[in-house]
């Protein structure tokens, strides 16, 4: 791979970086009005959520066995 690919690469992968620093700010305003709303529900939607994390937590692993 050349270093201009690299370079490359490394600015898109910044811009994500950016926009996802962003966009967690977005959820975290969506969590915080989903419990003060509706605790209950806010809570089962974390837990599947959560649930749903673990199981791509587990692919990431099998990736980088």
């Amino acid at each position: 791979m050349s270093e201009k690919s690299i370079d490359y690469y490394l600015e898109i992968i910044s811009e994500i970086e950016k926009v996802r620093t962003k966009n967690n700010v977005n959820w975290m305003d969506v969590l915080r009005l989903a419990f003060k709303t509706s605790p209950d529900e806010a809570k089962k939607l974390m837990k599947k959520i959560n649930y749903e994390d673990d199981r791509i937590s587990e692919l990431f692993k099998k990736l980088s066995e």
